[in-house]
């Protein structure tokens, strides 16, 4: 668990918009998670980011142990202490 000082330097650190780079390190329904780097943090990015429009399929899903760049897209203040990602250029 991260204590409320520890978030506070996670969410300094990790601003929306900030350009981060990780291994993706496990696949789920909800999304593709992607070790950052920082043991307190858990960083997802979720399945509608990847896609305009359809379906994920496991095709789609980049490979674990590959290295992605992604976006920060917003902090949860959840018990989870996640860093969203977006992978998706606009």
């Amino acid at each position: 668990m991260v204590n409320n000082t520890r978030w506070e330097q996670i969410t300094t650190k990790y601003k929306p918009g900030q350009f981060v780079q990780g291994k993706v390190e496990y696949h789920a329904p909800s999304g593709v998670f992607v070790d950052i780097g920082d043991p307190f943090v858990k960083d997802l990015i979720r399945i509608p980011d990847p896609l305009n429009e359809g379906q994920m399929s496991e095709e789609i899903y980049p490979e674990l142990g590959n290295t992605i760049g992604a976006i920060v897209v917003r902090n949860s203040e959840s018990n989870h202490r996640e860093l969203y990602l977006n992978v998706k250029t606009t």
